[in-house]
């Protein structure tokens, strides 16, 4: 099987952390490395633009997106997840690649931590195996 993963460039050690555990996991279950291609854009809310992108070529059983957004004091929070959310349920509905949602939102920085190879696991990895399920369906 061949994946894309699109990774937002922002908050980068957790993206890392989620990228990190993603590959790692596409691999453990018999993805071979020159079969998994990485493309990194600026923030999350570009990761839908390159969900779309990568759908496009048709070479991809899945494609997973990795990032993080962290609630601010600001509504840009509510108005990223939604649009994201939004966007990427937009292309599942439309496309033939599966579009694997790995976007961390959280409260806080720790929280992030926490699910990106922390105490609650990491997100990334979990994504690769959903990534597999769904190239699979």
């Amino acid at each position: 099987m061949c994946f894309g993963i699109v990774v937002s460039e922002n908050k980068a050690e957790i993206s890392g952390a989620l990228l990190n555990g993603c590959v790692l996991t596409l691999e453990k279950y018999g993805a071979i490395e020159e079969n998994i291609h990485v493309k990194t854009v600026p923030d999350a809310f570009e990761l839908v633009y390159g969900a779309n992108q990568m759908t496009l070529t048709g070479n991809y059983d899945a494609v997973i997106l990795l990032g993080c957004i962290i609630r601010g004091e600001t509504a840009q929070f509510d108005v990223q997840c939604q649009g994201i959310a939004q966007g990427i349920a937009r292309l599942n509905s439309m496309k033939e690649t599966p579009i694997i949602f790995g976007l961390l939102t959280t409260n806080t920085l720790e929280q992030a931590y926490e699910r990106a190879g922390g105490k609650y696991g990491n997100r990334g990895s979990e994504c690769a195996v959903e990534a597999i399920k769904m190239a699979k369906f």
